[in-house]
């Protein structure tokens, strides 16, 4: 019997629009700019360096490091040496520019993490994080009156690896107490979510919105053809397929 449902978060229940995106990175710089007493210009190429860096060195193998760790590799860019206080000043800086200009909820989210609280099930949440890390996320789902809906949340960036490895995916169902085969996960690409899922024993469902923002994770050349046990379109969709009838016989409300 399923007992759980978990999901993605970028572009699965929430997303970034192109004009959201357009306003980051400068406020980012610019924030960051200030701290060093600087312009924005003069640190671009630097920040720009984080994000190779970080690809080349953990994304790119499905590992991932703290935020302070891509803090680290700017100020090496810059080759300077900073203090502690100023360390922790550019992190705050670089982390939490979602926090102030919020995401999007993705049409129909809130809708079924209520219905499907309100049938008793766990739920569940496991996000590749980027430059935003968990610590920022948990703000923003708060903000979004999401967080409340989740028994558990695991984040890449505090995990130390990114879907779709298996230990991300069993920290979560760790923390959520069930087994694989009681899980259903739901996300928009296909090799982090479908396919890390299955691997696992999970079901496995596409999330394929007519429109997504800007947080999709880059396409990987995976070679192989994964096949999600089903696909929908919009997230209310999901308590209407065959694959997932076990949704409707709830395993009882939450007391």
């Amino acid at each position: 019997m399923i007992k759980a449902i978990a999901f993605d978060l970028w572009e699965t229940l929430i997303t970034n629009s192109h004009e959201a995106t357009r306003a980051h990175g400068p406020l980012r710089l610019d924030r960051m700019a200030r701290i060093l007493a600087t312009t924005p210009q003069s640190i671009e190429e630097a920040y720009r360096y984080v994000w190779d860096r970080c690809q080349e060195l953990y994304w790119s193998a499905d590992k991932d490091v703290p935020c302070r760790t891509q803090i680290e590799h700017f100020v090496e860019a810059l080759q300077i040496k900073l203090d502690e206080a100023t360390m922790q000043a550019l992190e705050d800086a670089y982390a939490n520019v979602l926090v102030d200009v919020l995401p999007s909820i993705v049409p129909g989210a809130d809708e079924i993490l209520s219905q499907l609280s309100d049938r008793g099930y766990k739920l569940g949440l496991i996000s590749n994080t980027g430059r935003t890390p968990g610590y920022a996320l948990r703000t923003i789902l708060d903000r979004l009156n999401l967080a409340r809906f989740f028994d558990a949340m695991v984040f890449s960036n505090e995990h130390g690896e990114c879907k779709p490895r298996r230990s991300i995916f069993d920290a979560l169902r760790r923390s959520l107490d069930v087994e694989f085969n009681e899980m259903i996960f739901i996300g928009d690409n296909v090799y982090a979510d479908v396919y890390g899922a299955q691997r696992c024993g999970m079901l496995a469902v596409h999330f394929a919105p007519p429109e997504r923002g800007t947080a999709v994770a880059p396409d990987v050349d995976h070679g192989m053809t994964i096949e999600p046990h089903a696909t929908v379109c919009n997230l209310p969709e999901i308590l209407a397929l065959d694959v997932l009838r076990p949704l409707i016989t709830a395993p009882g409300r939450r007391a």
